[in-house]
């Protein structure tokens, strides 16, 4: 009885898979074990540092924090030598308070990246460099005396070495390595779109109060400024991305060894000396421009170089988020390639072209270029310094060779102008700018990492 019994189930059941194959319906029902069940990690949410929820208060928050920071800049750029024109400076002194800026954001990069990576909350690092900018705007509003402006000028630069690298880090810490491209393109657009709104209401109330009161504008800035700020929550940046390891290593170098790890760092040397070509011939073609505007077209220059500067500026806002997108779905490698050859077809068609308002529509190639680096130039630094908790430090370090590069920029390009003219000298800085594009093709490496399995 036994053995009829099991020679018929074998029958039934295969006369339950045929009938199971033909009407889906009439398929038992199996009951799941959860025992038996594997259960999923999920995966993180959009947005997220190291699998983390991040409020929209957040997110948010350095929107506005990137927009009012760039605001609060726009203050400090061309609005002060018109203000030290009016107040009855020489363009000696003008020039000598000029430099002292120029001199301290030079010097000042380095040792303000590392006081970023000393200190613990990123926000307090910004805080302090928001503070010190507004402090800077207001004492030049009201004691115009040298020697105050000196000192303001002094402090604001060593402010903005503070704060460049405090919002990357805040940035990167909010979500995480592999979202990050998206964040910086994100945080360049709402930057453009505050040096263009802010150089547009700074003008206008110079132009229908005073050049002062662009100044008292600037230092009440501070106030929207640090509410942006203060709208980041403090859990949801993670303080340990920026210092984690590769997955190799056991834990990140630390002290000097992090730093011998930058010093020997090829890839980070090899940026640096990219960058330093770059900003040769980058930073001497937008005022040649103006040189050349002046001349061609004198009725109408000031308003063609406004319109200079605002044409790189519409495009970085409009453009900054999909170099982001593309940093992360092809890599750093070709999108800095991209930026780069921008460059020296800028140069070239600058030389050749004599239209005036063709000059301001070449311009477009200056925001292209100025998208890529608004975002690799963080974005690169992050992926290099992996593991060595030195980000904001060679952050800096790149900050000091580009400012290197831009200052013997004006110089270069001054020379070739007034001895063989404008149009070789566009030539000169093209050459320059096609060498720093081979440099990127020759030695620098894919430095996008993937990201360890969760």
């Amino acid at each position: 009885m036994t053995v009829a019994r099991l020679k018929v189930r074998p029958a039934a059941a295969a006369r339950e898979r045929e009938v199971s194959r033909q009407d889906p319906r009439s398929r038992p029902v199996r009951l799941k074990d959860p025992a038996m069940e594997r259960p999923r990690d999920p995966a993180p949410p959009a947005g997220t540092a190291s699998g983390r929820a991040i409020t929209a208060a957040s997110r948010h928050g350095l929107d506005a924090f990137a927009f009012f920071v760039a605001n609060l800049q726009t203050g400090f750029g061309p609005f002060l030598a018109v203000y030290f024109s009016q107040a009855k400076w020489t363009q000696s002194d003008i020039g000598f308070a000029l430099t002292v800026g120029s001199l301290v954001a030079l010097l000042g990069q380095v040792p303000g990246g590392a006081f970023v990576d000393v200190v613990r909350s990123k926000r307090f690092a910004a805080a302090v460099a928001v503070l010190g900018i507004s402090g800077s705007a207001f004492a030049l509003a009201v004691w115009p005396s040298f020697l105050v402006v000196l000192l303001a000028m002094a402090i604001h630069s060593a402010a903005s070495c503070v704060l460049t690298p405090a919002i990357a880090a805040i940035s990167i810490g909010l979500v995480g390595r592999a979202r990050a491209g998206e964040r910086l393109g994100r945080n360049a657009s709402f930057a453009a779109l505050g040096n263009a709104l802010g150089a547009a209401g700074m003008g206008a109330i110079g132009y229908y109060l005073s050049n002062g009161a662009v100044f008292y504008l600037t230092a009440a800035l501070v106030v929207p400024t640090i509410i942006a700020l203060a709208r980041i929550r403090a859990q949801d940046i993670d303080p340990g991305v920026l210092r984690e390891a590769p997955p190799a290593e056991a834990s990140p170098p630390s002290g000097q060894e992090g730093v011998r790890a930058l010093l020997t760092n090829r890839g980070l040397l090899s940026f640096s000396a990219c960058m330093v070509l770059f900003f040769l011939a980058n930073a001497a073609m937008l005022p040649l421009v103006g040189s050349v505007l002046t001349l061609r077209a004198s009725e109408t220059a000031t308003a063609l170089v406004a319109a200079c500067i605002m044409v790189p500026q519409a495009v970085l806002a409009v453009s900054a988020p999909a170099v982001g997108r593309a940093a992360e779905r092809f890599g750093r490698y070709p999108v800095l390639l991209f930026g780069f050859a921008a460059l020296p077809v800028r140069g070239l068609l600058l030389a050749y072209t004599t239209n005036p308002y063709g000059l301001v529509v070449i311009q477009v190639l200056d925001g292209i270029s100025a998208s890529v680096l608004g975002v690799m130039v963080p974005l690169i630094v992050s992926d290099l310094t992996r593991g060595t908790g030195r980000f904001n430090l060679a952050l800096g370090a790149v900050g000091t060779a580009m400012g290197i590069g831009a200052a013997l920029s004006t110089s270069l390009a001054g020379i070739m102008a007034d001895r063989l003219g404008s149009h070789s000298a566009f030539l000169g800085l093209a050459v320059v700018g096609f060498a720093a594009f081979m440099l990127v093709a020759l030695i620098m490496p894919e430095t996008r990492q993937a990201e360890p399995a969760a």
